[in-house]
Parts: C-alpha cells; sequence; structure tokens
C-alpha cells in the first residue's frame, strides 16, 4: 500500500508545482516551485524505481536534477538563463 502513495504524493507535488506556475502563483525561479518539483521528482524516482519501471526512473531522476540544480542556483543567487520553455502569456 505504500508504494502507491509514494507514487501518488510524486505526482501532486509535481503537478502542484506546474498549475502554481501556470496561474502565475509561482515564479519558475522561486524556492516553492523548485523545491515542489524537486521533492515531486525525488518521490516519481523512487516509486518508478520500487516498480521497475526504468525509462520512468531515468525521466524522474534527470527531472529531479534539474530542479535541484535550479534550487542550487536559487540558494547560490545565481542568474538562471531564459529559454524559450520559460515564455510568458501575453496579458489580454
Amino acid at each position: 500500500m505504500l508504494i502507491p502513495i509514494i507514487g501518488f504524493a510524486g505526482m501532486i507535488l509535481v503537478l502542484l508545482a506546474f498549475i502554481m506556475n501556470q496561474f502565475d502563483r509561482w515564479d519558475h525561479d522561486s524556492y516553492p516551485y523548485d523545491i515542489t518539483n524537486a521533492l515531486g521528482g525525488l518521490l516519481l524516482t523512487e516509486y518508478s524505481a520500487l516498480i521497475g519501471s526504468y525509462p520512468f526512473l531515468i525521466l524522474n531522476a534527470i527531472w529531479t536534477a534539474v530542479s535541484l540544480y535550479e534550487l542550487w542556483l536559487d540558494i547560490e543567487g545565481r542568474p538562471k538563463k531564459i529559454t524559450h520553455l520559460h515564455h510568458k502569456r501575453k496579458k489580454r
């Protein structure tokens, strides 16, 4: 019963970060966004290892590593590169 809980918790955290960013509640370079993504990715990495889903494990390990790197940049006060992935919607 614990394994599905780990998976659902990770999924909820990653989706929470995504939704909060999409609705302009959390900026893509904020602590809450990066911490939530890193924790969610870590849980999903653990979940995929437990169920033996190696493609999912690789995806989430990379997701976690990138989130931790972004968090490290936040802590160090270093600027993040703005890429096409960080575009903002036009205000109507």
